[in-house]
């Protein structure tokens, strides 16, 4: 915990680098954390506050971020001359927001038609966009840019209706920087209203202990029924994300204690890692952050925040349900230990010693159900994680702490930042030749106006970009090029939104890219491909509950009430039915028939059709669903009850 004397909180501060002098170093590294305290407060003060316009808001944070980040990425070059290039890269990075500033009102006199310094200054900024992206998030943001770029430029050499008259570096500007058409668009936007402050939120809580709290209260509920450890894993890794929203950053923060206490009581290294990974994920769909994009769907979608929230809710349960009936089916098929020092009484000494450090939640949540703004609620969760944490020695932190939390709150949104900034020129260079409508017709033709075809067509395509790019930037490019063309042929709006969101996230445990499996596989030491193949099992819900948002939009609490309620039931059904399945253990070794049989009877209850459908061959292919299933069920417990009977006969 956070108890550490003025001299360690202070190495808090330090920034990593192998090739810097120590007071090279040093330097860095403090103007990088009071950065980062100058962002958190511009930050704040913009959330609770507001009355900055929008255009000088952004360019303000993305200049100063941007700043960090060539200060940050310089540290991991061993030639002087490397980290020279990026201390003036630095220093450019710096000059954008305070243009805007300063000529905002010329700007917005001559109509933001640019003139010759502007188009200097834009350059400057492109140049560290293309750089920051680069470093940050890797070549696939990079090549889009440059094609967006070049398209633009050369569009009036293309034949035919993809062909344009071509666009100039003064439209360019006119456009991508002195607007809030292009870098200071709408991702941006959620990027500094939304993303850093809930970043910080859960940093903040990070260093009051409250991470320990769910350990604990995770252990306390599942510690001692069978393979309690696993259960304890995947719901504190579930609550924990809730807060950060990062896969990665779940599995190395719970998985250090969870995974090694998994593998002490019976799991196998490979299932120890692919059920820490698995359930790390869930924090990417449960709010209250869900990896940022819930702030950036509801800007894209018109709506507001807590619709979205509310419709994640749902699937993101189903998950956790589906993860811990996986989880409790193989502590039983490996006859797994029980966490013998957890149970009621960890649960009741959490609850009587460290409840009081989920208040800031419980302010959070309640300040948004009263119809606060999320930025708002947010900022007096902030305030209430500051109040309480002086109640006891052990949770209290000092203002070496507080910068320590703005520093690792920079440093964690640094690739999300830049990835919205790729991502805002792309959709503005997009909005300006018109091409994004161009390319769900597109779409729209490759699926031969078929929803189901466009469906596949739209999983593959996000599954592929989100190998390569962060959750966030995955979304916006897909919500712009792809979600029209799937509400254009009938698909619920938030419906179209939730299907590519979960397709772009599960490459964190697929391979080939696995980020979070590989990270859990490094922690138990298996190998990281089979931690991600198992993991693909366990979390086989994100893979298959996206196409229920398109027939039972219900568990997107889409519909009428008996709608939402008949397309819950059925899908959590199908998703213990399939569950058992998959796992192929239920009180016993399961045959390949009776698995299958599992997932037909999933298949069959969750047929592809309204919730409320009536008709005799969609009710009647549910019904037989819903029985075979209880058939199953029945035999697996009477075939366990005649096995003890047989048991105490011989006894």
């Amino acid at each position: 915990m956070l108890k550490s004397d003025s001299s360690n909180g202070f190495q808090s501060l330090l920034l990593e680098s192998k090739f810097a002098g120590g007071k090279e170093r040093l330097a860095v590294s403090l103007l990088f954390s009071v950065i980062a305290a100058g962002i958190a407060s511009l930050v704040l003060y913009g959330a609770y506050y507001g009355g900055i316009t929008a255009l000088l808001l952004r360019s303000s944070f993305f200049s100063l971020v941007a700043a960090a980040a060539m200060l940050f990425y310089a540290l991991r070059y061993k030639n002087i001359m490397g980290r020279g290039v990026f201390y003036l890269l630095a220093l450019l990075a710096l000059i954008p927001g305070p243009y805007l500033w300063h000529y905002y009102i010329d700007i917005v006199m001559r109509g933001a038609m640019s003139v010759e310094q502007d188009r200097l200054i834009f350059i400057a900024l492109i140049a560290v966009v293309f750089v920051f992206v680069r470093i940050a998030v890797g070549r696939a943001l990079i090549i889009l840019m440059a094609l967006a770029f070049l398209y633009a430029y050369f569009g009036y050499l293309i034949p035919g209706k993809y062909g344009h008259g071509g666009y100039d570096i003064s439209r360019f500007t006119s456009t991508l920087m002195l607007s809030t058409e292009g870098v200071y668009g709408v991702p941006m936007g959620v990027a500094v209203e939304y993303i850093f402050l809930f970043g910080l939120f859960g940093a903040i809580l990070t260093k009051i202990g409250t991470g320990e709290v769910f350990v604990d209260l995770a252990r306390g509920l599942t510690g001692r029924v069978q393979g309690g450890p696993g259960l304890s894993a995947a719901l504190s890794s579930a609550l924990l994300g809730s807060l950060n929203g990062s896969a990665v950053a779940n599995v190395v923060t719970t998985g250090t204690f969870t995974i090694p206490l998994m593998k002490r009581v019976g799991y196998s290294a490979k299932l120890a890692g692919a059920i820490e990974a698995a359930a790390s994920s869930a924090g990417q769909i449960m709010p209250p952050v869900m990896g940022a994009a819930a702030f950036l769907m509801a800007e894209m979608i018109g709506i507001p925040y807590a619709e979205v929230a509310m419709a994640a809710l749902v699937p993101a349960l189903l998950y956790i349900l589906a993860l811990m009936i996986s989880v409790r089916l193989e502590a039983g098929r490996l006859s797994l230990e029980r966490d013998t020092e957890a149970g009621l009484q960890l649960l009741l000494n959490t609850l009587r010693t460290k409840s009081y450090l989920l208040l800031p939640l419980v302010v959070l949540i309640g300040l948004m159900i009263s119809g606060k703004s999320p930025t708002q609620a947010a900022v007096m969760g902030i305030l209430a994680g500051l109040l309480v944490c002086p109640w006891k020695k052990a949770t209290r932190i000092n203002v070496v702490d507080l910068i320590a939390a703005c520093k690792e709150t920079l440093s964690s949104t640094l690739p999300i930042v830049a990835a919205v900034a790729a991502a805002g020129v792309i959709i503005g260079i997009l909005n300006l030749t018109g091409m994004g409508l161009m390319l769900s017709g597109l779409i729209i033709e490759l699926g031969d106006g078929n929803l189901w075809a466009v469906l596949l067509l739209t999983a593959l395509a996000s599954f592929v970009l989100g190998m390569g790019l962060p959750t966030s930037a995955a979304y916006l490019l897909l919500a712009v090029l792809v979600a029209p063309a799937m509400t254009q042929l009938g698909m619920e709006t938030l419906s179209a939104h939730m299907f590519i969101f979960y397709f772009g996230l599960v490459s964190a445990i697929t391979p080939p890219v696995a980020l979070a499996a590989y990270a859990a596989a490094t922690i138990s030491g298996a190998e990281p491909n089979e931690t991600a193949v198992e993991s693909m099992r366990l979390g086989f819900v994100k893979l298959l509950v996206p196409f229920l948002f398109v027939t039972m939009p219900g568990i997107l609490l889409i519909g009428t009430t008996t709608s939402v309620i008949a397309a819950i039931s059925f899908a959590t059904l199908a998703t213990a039915s399939m569950s058992i399945g998959f796992s192929g253990w239920l009180r016993e070794n399961l045959s390949w028939v009776t698995r299958i049989l599992y997932v037909v009877a999933a298949i069959l209850i969750a047929w592809p059709a309204a919730a409320t459908d009536t008709s005799l061959f969609v009710v009647c292919a549910r019904v037989l669903g819903v029985i075979v299933f209880a058939v199953l069920l029945v035999k697996a417990s009477m075939g366990a009850k005649l096995v003890d009977m047989l048991k105490a006969a011989k006894v």
